[in-house]
């Protein structure tokens, strides 16, 4: 089966997922992203999935849909922005752990790698608890970064959780229980931001697996 992703601008009424989502399920069309950006009037959907066919035939299908304005094939995420990295924690420490993580991204990225970055500084143990325990809903997220002065209670709890979803997280080395729980900790800032691209970057040779519950 071969991966499409297409742009389809809609009316923004009741019932335009589901008529799109029946021209799918007949073209027997694996969906594996949904994402909806409303623009007034009209809506754009955005579909990435697999299809033992040709893009045309479901794209002419999606076409006769009642209040479909446009379909337009499109490149997919996964192409264009990669994997992603997400940092989150005091602002002065998410600035040095991005600055480490950019420079390095820049690096790979330019080898054909394809690793974005994304930042939000936030305080407070309960913001931040659910801030990670939702990095898991977020597309195409390959790893956390937690970069702060002092975090742990309600926020080990959920790196605890995330990790035991797959989700690799990365901690400055900090007070609190935090850095108990990760898998890595680094002391550097700049550094944390370097060595999670290295972590999840496929044209770096680092293994984060042997170094799993160590500190630097």
């Amino acid at each position: 089966m071969s991966a499409f992703a297409v742009l389809v601008t809609v009316a923004d009424e009741p019932g335009m997922l589901f008529g799109l989502a029946r021209v799918f399920a007949a073209h027997v069309a694996n969906i594996s992203h949904v994402e909806i950006i409303q623009r007034g009037p009209q809506s754009e959907i955005s579909f990435e999935f697999s299809l033992d066919g040709s893009f045309e035939s479901i794209a002419a299908d999606l076409r006769t849909v009642p209040g479909v304005a446009r379909v337009d094939q499109a490149p997919s995420f996964a192409k264009v922005y990669g994997k992603r990295i997400v940092i989150m924690g005091g602002g002065a420490q998410v600035g040095q752990v991005a600055l480490g993580a950019i420079s390095e991204a820049d690096r790979h990225n330019i080898r054909g790698e394809r690793i974005s970055v994304d930042t939000i500084p936030l305080v407070g143990e309960e913001a931040l608890a659910s801030a990670v325990r939702a990095v898991v809903r977020l597309p195409r997220v390959s790893l956390l970064v937690l970069a702060g002065s002092i975090m742990g209670g309600e926020i080990s709890k959920a790196v605890e959780e995330v990790r035991a979803r797959g989700l690799i997280v990365v901690s400055l080395n900090m007070a609190g229980s935090v850095p108990d729980v990760a898998d890595l900790v680094v002391s550097d800032p700049v550094q944390a931001g370097v060595m999670a691209v290295m972590a999840i970057a496929d044209t770096a040779k680092f293994d984060i697996v042997r170094q799993q519950k160590r500190r630097y």
